[in-house]
């Protein structure tokens, strides 16, 4: 696959991982990089990258409504009341990635989430790193300083089944770093 910006249907120079499918290019153009600021929705993001470990991200994206559906819209507090038959309900269903691990994670973190409120969001965005740091293919990479931070920063309150490589993934997905190719039509936040 080459690294370079490459030219999607409409002839924009897009990241060469967005012309693989439909999906994502949708989650590139319209989504993958763009801020998330609020509680929930970082909730979710951080939830979606935990179920994705292991996974390529495409399972995920393809299930994402069934995970929305399977999690309460993601609403921290919602979830949060998720008891054994929720775990149990969850692991039951062929939508979502049945991983109990992964499911337990998801409900113990919506707990934290829900008791810090917004100020997951501040925890979150205290990791930003401004500009676009990866100018070129050369420059690829899955953790950052920042990233292993913010892992031992959540770790620190709690939160499971966040390492470094998922936090990176995160920090792409909710504007935190801005990993877009430095050709790519996407403008520089």
């Amino acid at each position: 696959m080459s690294q370079d910006a490459l030219p999607g249907p409409d002839g924009l120079l897009r990241c060469p991982w967005s012309l693989s499918t439909p999906e994502y290019l949708d989650y590139h153009d319209h989504e993958w990089g763009r801020p998330v600021t609020t509680a929930a929705g970082l909730y979710e993001r951080l939830t979606l990258e935990a179920f994705q470990s292991g996974l390529a991200w495409i399972t995920i994206l393809r299930k994402r409504a069934n995970f929305r559906a399977a999690f309460a819209g993601f609403e921290p507090a919602r979830v949060a009341q998720f008891d054994a038959a929720d775990v149990e309900r969850l692991m039951a269903d062929p939508g979502i990635v049945r991983n109990r691990a992964k499911i337990e994670a998801a409900v113990h973190n919506a707990r934290i989430v829900a008791d810090l409120g917004e100020e997951f969001s501040t925890i979150i965005w205290s990791f930003r790193v401004l500009g676009r740091p990866r100018p070129g293919p050369e420059d690829w990479r899955a953790t950052s300083p920042e990233s292993v931070a913010m892992a031992r920063e959540l770790k620190r309150r709690g939160i499971r089944f966040v390492g470094p490589t998922t936090a990176y993934a995160l920090m792409q997905a909710v504007g935190l770093v801005d990993d877009h190719l430095a050709a790519c039509f996407v403008p520089q936040r």
